[in-house]
């Protein structure tokens, strides 16, 4: 890898904040564009525009990410002097359409928390653990990632708050319903441990694959396709059912921690989806024949 690909990442990094996800990201796609071009520093238009052959397999989202990650690359570049030229406009700007995010309808939701409800009468700590992370995630939309990761001192007290920390280090005030303080209650009575975390699995925390894997296996236990439910499916339902609720699009953005409102607006079609299938579904005139 150029050393160049080094010096932009410490910068988004140390000036952005990136996570290490995204740091990630934006490692394989430069490294993956290196690969195929050569030394990116000295790569020409021609080259990059010889990419849109290269990437004709890909899926029209990962070719605008791909190049998303160049054009910023070359665009640090320039406002560092490392070239005189920006080749980037030679990229594909593939026109990707951001699919719908899968949503859970309201009674869907209910059987969830009727099983994780019913299987915490029972007093065992990995069920109250299941409620208290299930509250967080339809109650709070948190990101899988923000809820393993949760610290004690997170834990709300007098205020009906939690100290969120999520991408790009970004800290968010998110508030906790009287639902999930009970639960977090609850487990809190019966939780064991050192770690400083509030859901922690040996000397760490619990890591995102189990809560994945646990929100599928309550899935399966409450009769519902485990393929359509997730946590981040989870968090999807909280933004969805708070906008039909009446909630304001840009409190929802804060609640969710979008840097940018634009990604909180896929929900509006979201809703206008939902209010189409109503119209044609609900309608008196809906199951009339036409005449003609």
């Amino acid at each position: 890898m150029s050393a160049a690909i080094d010096t932009f990442l410490a910068m988004l990094a140390a000036e952005r904040g990136a996570a290490a996800n995204t740091l990630a990201a934006y490692r394989r796609d430069l490294e993956g564009a290196e690969e195929l071009l050569g030394d990116l520093l000295t790569a020409d238009r021609a080259q990059l525009g010889s990419l849109a052959g290269k990437w004709v397999d890909l899926a029209p989202s990962s070719v605008a990410r791909k190049s998303s990650a160049l054009r910023q690359f070359y665009g640090f570049l320039v406002d560092e002097g490392m070239r005189r030229d920006d080749p980037s406009p030679a990229l594909p700007r593939p026109a990707a359409r951001r699919p719908l995010p899968k949503i859970l309808t309201h009674a869907q939701v209910e059987a969830l928390f009727e099983r994780v409800e019913l299987e915490a009468e029972s007093g065992r700590p990995e069920a109250l653990r299941n409620l208290a992370l299930l509250e967080l995630l339809y109650g709070s939309g948190l990101r899988a990632s923000e809820l393993v990761a949760l610290p004690l001192s997170a834990v709300p007290r007098d205020a009906p708050f939690l100290t969120v920390t999520g991408k790009g280090s970004q800290q968010r005030m998110v508030p906790v319903s009287r639902r999930a303080q009970a639960a977090i209650a609850r487990w809190m009575e019966v939780r064991t441990g050192d770690a400083p975390f509030l859901f922690p699995s040996r000397k760490t925390h619990l890591s995102r694959i189990r809560l994945y894997q646990l929100v599928k296996e309550l899935a399966i236990r409450a009769g519902l396709d485990p393929k359509k439910v997730s946590p981040h499916v989870l968090r999807h339902a909280f933004a969805t059912h708070l906008l039909e609720g009446g909630a304001d699009l840009r409190v929802l953005q804060t609640l969710l921690g979008h840097a940018d409102i634009a990604t909180t607006q896929i929900y509006t079609h979201v809703d206008s989806a939902r209010l189409v299938a109503l119209v044609n579904e609900r309608h008196p005139l809906a199951g009339r024949a036409r005449s003609g």
